[in-house]
Formats: structure tokens, sequence, C-alpha cells
């Protein structure tokens, strides 16, 4: 389907990275997070005019640090920030946030299945910051704006523009440390792109999305505990086993592809389950799903079907607030 930018009212939060981190020089392309400065989203909007070709920003700071330091509490705080914003400016045709890259797919995620809009709603961030030579931060923060402006938009879910793709939130994820083409959607692909003269998509999300889930979260202060164990060779089970000791509600096992817990992992998960924690099947591998087969039933598991770990968090800590049920759970990870 073809779209075409259209100026109107975009609403822009900003939540740091570094797309918003200036660096000492052209050439600091590693420690600007650590010595540069993070700018609000005005300050950042103003480097870029061509902006102004494109749309009226109606600008929220949120917060101003890199993206390791954000929690589901900013997640819920953040999520509230969206509604609010709409609701002051209903005119507004989207929303774009800006994200550092390290968790961008998991904010992503986590409003996927949370906001309940149907206005585009986009995540930008940059591999590079503003300062650097051949910065993407510029080109990426005006094809979001692109993106959230067009029509072709509404109804897709939460989307990811970096280096001309538009993604789901749901399929993309970080791939590389530092190249300009890291975040990718294995399997499926992007679900279009930002040419230069317009908004093209080739597809629509392949799940479920906002805001037709049941994960409202409006008002909420916190989310259950989830943590991750990964899976290795010789792997004794013991961070599952801590992870239930420290008061996780859910625990999601990275394991060896296919999704294969060691001998003492499966001894772990049983001993867990049998303590009222919820265990999440996912796996290391980067791509394919997690099958709900007889040793899975058997073990009491959820399986995450093609969800990678960092993401059947998001949805482990969203869904077991509202069941502990294994089929409810299950149901769930296959549809979102």
């Amino acid at each position: 389907m073809v779209g075409s930018d259209g100026r109107g009212q975009i609403i822009l939060i900003g939540t740091g990275g570094s797309i918003s981190t200036l660096g000492r020089n052209g050439l600091d392309l590693l420690e600007y997070g650590d010595f540069g400065r993070i700018v609000e989203p005005d300050e950042l909007a103003r480097l870029y005019p061509e902006i102004n070709e494109h749309a009226d920003l109606v600008v929220f700071p949120f917060r101003a640090v890199p993206s390791p330091a954000l929690t589901a509490v900013d997640w819920l705080q953040l999520n509230d920030l969206v509604h609010q914003a709409i609701e002051a400016h209903p005119a507004a045709k989207g929303v774009v946030i800006t994200h550092g890259t390290a968790t961008l797919e998991e904010t992503a995620y986590f409003l996927n299945l949370t906001l309940r809009t149907d206005k585009p709603v986009v995540l930008v961030g940059a591999q590079r910051p503003p300062t650097a030579l051949s910065s993407d931060s510029g080109l990426n923060l005006v094809n979001a704006i692109r993106v959230a402006s067009s029509p072709d938009a509404v109804g897709r879910g939460v989307l990811a523009v970096l280096n001309d793709e538009i993604h789901s939130a749901r399929s993309v994820t970080k791939t590389n440390t530092y190249r300009l083409h890291s975040f990718r959607s294995p399997v499926f692909g992007p679900l279009g792109v930002a040419d230069p003269d317009r908004i093209e998509f080739h597809r629509a999300p392949d799940r479920a999305h906002c805001p037709d889930t049941p994960f409202d979260v409006r008002g909420v202060a916190d989310l259950p505990r989830v943590d991750i164990a990964y899976s290795y060779a010789g792997s004794d089970g013991l961070a599952i086993r801590a992870f239930a000791n420290v008061g996780a509600a859910a625990v999601v096992l990275a394991a060896v592809a296919p999704g294969k817990p060691t001998p003492l992992e499966e001894q772990a998960i049983r001993d867990v389950i049998r303590a009222g924690v919820i265990v999440v099947n996912s796996c290391r591998a980067g791509e394919g799903r997690v099958v709900s087969v007889a040793r899975t039933r058997e073990l009491g598991v959820v399986v995450a079907d093609d969800l990678n770990p960092q993401k059947a968090r998001v949805l482990a800590m969203l869904a077991v607030r509202l069941s502990k049920d294994r089929a409810q759970l299950e149901e769930w990870f296959a549809t979102y």
C-alpha cells in the first residue's frame, strides 16, 4: 500500500538515547554516552529544520537517559503520557517517541500491547549521535515523523523506524552493536519503507496488537517481577531457582535451540512451578518458534512461540498480572 506525506500535528516524546546525545566531536562514536550531553526533544528537533516540511510538533519531554536505564515503571509512565498527550491533542496525526536503541524493541513491544489508540505510534533511535560524521539521527527522526503522519500507518500497532525501514514492534530486534542496519525483523522482514518520495507499506503486522488487547495498564504503578535465565551447556538451573527465591512471578528461560532446557534446568523448572512460579520457555537462537510438545506440556512451561527472550519477558510481565492459568497464558503468547 502506498502512502503520502501530509503535514499535520505530531506529538514528539523524548526519552533520551543516542539519537538525543551530543558527542565531543564528529568521530566520537563510542564514548558520547559517557562524556556527551543528552538534549531534550525540542532542542533535538531544532537541529533538523527539515522536520518543519512534514509536521507541526507538540513536544513532551519524558526522560533524558540512556535506554538501559529505563525500567518497567518508566514504561508504565510513558504509556500514561502517550494517552494524556493524545487526549490533550486529539487532532494530532500520530506520536513519535525518541529512544535509545539498546532497549527500543522492548519499550515498543510493551506499548504495542498496552496502548488504547489506533493512531500511529512510532519509536525511533539512532546508531550514531547527531554530532557524528554520517549520523543517522536526523534522517531517522524525519522519517519517523513522516511515517507517523501517514494515514496508511493507522491501525498497524506500534512501529519502529530506523535506516529507512518500517518495522512492527513485535518482530523488530537489534542485531548488531554499531552498524546502521542493526534493526531487523527476522523471518518476516520490515512492514515497509520510508523512501525519499513516499512512505510505502508492503504488509500488515502478523499478530494482534493495540488497541485490541486485554493489557490495559493505565494508572498501574508497577508490574510483577519477571527475570530471564540464559541456558548453556552444563547449566545447573541455579539462576532459575535464584530468581524464584527473590520473588519473581515468572522466569523466562532462554533455552538452547529448539527450546530445550538442560536436565538440571528441567529439575529446577519443576521445583519452581510447584512453588507457584510461571516458567516461560523461549529460545536463545534468535529465530524460530518454541513449539508446545509432550515434553513442554509435561513440564508445565508456557511456550513463548517465536518471541525472543526479552520480548517474552515483556508479555509475561503483563500477562501474569491477569492470570496464572497455563492455557490462558499460552493462548496470549500465540496471539500477541
